[in-house]
C-alpha cells in the first residue's frame, strides 16, 4: 500500500521533491496550503507522514513550525537537506523581456533579490506557494507572468525555464523534517535528537544545561529560543544534538530532564548529514 505523505504546497514544490527523495516516488501525495492544516491532518491520522521545512541556511529557522510540532505533540522521525535552486519560468516561447510580473513565495523572492535588482522593471508579487504559480500560469496560459520554482515544477506544468539558478547565494539549503503522529518503536540506528525544554529565568541556567550536553560528549547543532506567550519573559528552547554513543545521549537526556522544566523529546532519528 502506498504511503500517504502530506506536503505544504502542491506537486512540483520543494516539499514534493523531498517527499519523493525520502520515501520514493511510489507514494500518495496529500497537498496542503498551510503547515497548520497539514499538521492537523497528521494529528488526526488522515495522513501517514508529513514533510515540513524547518530551517534554511540563508534565512534561518521557521519558528512557527517548531511551535506546531510542540503543540500537536508530533514526532520527528527523520530529516532531509535539500539544495534549493530557484528558476524563473514562464510559458514556452517567452523571454526575459516579455516578463512584466513575477509571483512566488516571499522567501523565494527574498532569496533572489539580487537578480531582481538587476531586472527592476519586473513587478514582484508575494503568493503562498512556488509551484502553485507555475500551475496557474500553465492552466490559464498567462503571458507576461513568471514564476520562481523548481525544475520539477517546470516539468510538471510544461513550462520553460527562462533563467536558471537565480538565487543570490548559490549554496542555499533547506532542512526538512519528516513527521509522524506516533512515536516509533525503539530505533537503534539513531544519532541525532531534537529536544525542547524550559528554564527558570536566572543567571547561568542555560549555560548549565549546555555544559551537561558538552560533558556527555553531545554535539549541539542547533539552538532556537521561542518566547512563551502566556508567560512574559520566559522562553522555551529547542535544541538539536548529535552523538556517536547512545549511552552518552541517554545519560545527558536523563540529567537534562531533571534540571529543566517541561522537558520533551521531539524526535530521535538518523542524522542525514552523515550521508
Amino acid at each position: 500500500m502506498k504511503k500517504n505523505i502530506g506536503i505544504q504546497g502542491i506537486k512540483g514544490s520543494f516539499h514534493h521533491i523531498v517527499a519523493n527523495n525520502f520515501f520514493g516516488k511510489e507514494i500518495h501525495l496529500a497537498e496542503f496550503l498551510s503547515f497548520e492544516e497539514m499538521i492537523y491532518n497528521l494529528d488526526d491520522g488522515k495522513i501517514d507522514y508529513a514533510v515540513m521545512a524547518i530551517e534554511n541556511s540563508t534565512a534561518g529557522s521557521i519558528i512557527p513550525n517548531y511551535a506546531l510540532i510542540d503543540e500537536y505533540d508530533i514526532n520527528i522521525v527523520g530529516e532531509y537537506y535539500l539544495q534549493i535552486t530557484h528558476n524563473l519560468m514562464a510559458l514556452k516561447g517567452q523571454s526575459l523581456e516579455d516578463i512584466k510580473e513575477v509571483q512566488s513565495h516571499p522567501m523565494a523572492l527574498l532569496q533572489c533579490r539580487d537578480f531582481f535588482k538587476n531586472n527592476s522593471s519586473i513587478t514582484l508579487v508575494e503568493e503562498k506557494d512556488t509551484a502553485q504559480i507555475a500551475k496557474k500560469i500553465a492552466d490559464n496560459k498567462l503571458k507576461g507572468l513568471g514564476a520562481i520554482a523548481s525544475e520539477l515544477a517546470c516539468k510538471t506544468y510544461d513550462l520553460e525555464i527562462i533563467k536558471e539558478n537565480i538565487q543570490t547565494i548559490k549554496k542555499n539549503q533547506t532542512r526538512f523534517v519528516i513527521l509522524q503522529n506516533t512515536r516509533p518503536s525503539e530505533n537503534k540506528n539513531i544519532n541525532k535528537a531534537s529536544l525542547k525544554f524550559e528554564l527558570d529565568h536566572k543567571r547561568g541556567s542555560l549555560a548549565t544545561i549546555l555544559k551537561v550536553l558538552c560533558d556527555c560528549k553531545l554535539n549541539l547543532t542547533k539552538i532556537q529560543s521561542m518566547p512563551k506567550i502566556q508567560t512574559p519573559w520566559r522562553y522555551s528552547f529547542f535544541v538539536d544534538v548529535t552523538f556517536d554513543n547512545m549511552g552518552h545521549y541517554f545519560k545527558a537526556k536523563s540529567i537534562v530532564e531533571i534540571m529543566a522544566k517541561e522537558f520533551k523529546v521531539l524526535g530521535e532519528y538518523k542524522n542525514s548529514k552523515d550521508d
